[in-house]
């Protein structure tokens, strides 16, 4: 009876903590998916605030350089698919993230190809009001690179702790799902080709 007991209590005991372990595996779980989608929204603010300072960096350049009305098109029309692609919100948070990323990549590019063209400019260089949304682009580039990389970092984290052996069985249970990086697309990584020839 005694040993009947025993083993009654052994397994409860066992059951017990494999319960504890079952919520503490789940609770961290959720507190890393947290932790990405809270970087993302830092991210998210960021590019916002970056998309709303370039239709101010256009007008300025435009008052200078009218005769730069492909750049600056450019600009314009890639600032435009990084709103529509904020916006859109049809698509799994995986797709969303990709295609933003796909878009504020090609809104980058823009900026950089626009900054180049900037510097055949030396009267706009000297503008008080240029030289400020420059250093506001700036720094918003700054913290956009700064969240990047905490999203990263965090979703690296949460990928593999859902990945890995045991806790991977929580998360299959819960329906847990991969977190998507924030990357910069190829193409991206090149330098922009600028002249100044025509």
């Amino acid at each position: 009876m005694k040993t009947i007991l025993i083993v009654v209590i052994a397994i409860l005991v066992i059951v017990v903590l494999l319960v504890l372990w079952g919520i503490s595996v789940y609770n961290g779980l959720v507190g890393l998916r947290n932790r990405v989608k809270n970087g993302w929204s830092q991210i998210d603010v960021f590019l916002k605030q970056r998309s709303d300072l370039v239709p101010n960096l256009v007008e300025t350049v435009k008052g200078y350089a009218s005769h730069e009305s492909g750049t600056l098109a450019a600009v314009t029309q890639a600032r435009a698919g990084a709103v529509q692609a904020a916006s859109s919100a049809s698509q799994s948070p995986s797709q969303a993230i990709a295609q933003r990323a796909q878009a504020e990549g090609q809104l980058s590019r823009a900026l950089v190809n626009l900054m180049a063209t900037v510097e055949a400019y030396p009267d706009l260089k000297a503008n008080q009001n240029f030289m400020d949304l420059q250093g506001q682009l700036s720094d918003l580039e700054q913290k956009i690179a700064y969240a990047r990389q905490f999203y990263n970092d965090v979703t690296q984290k949460y990928n593999t702790r859902i990945q890995t052996v045991p806790s991977n069985i929580i998360a299959g249970m819960f329906h847990f799902e991969q977190a998507q990086f924030f990357e910069a697309e190829p193409e991206s990584r090149q330098a922009p080709k600028v002249d100044f020839s025509k």
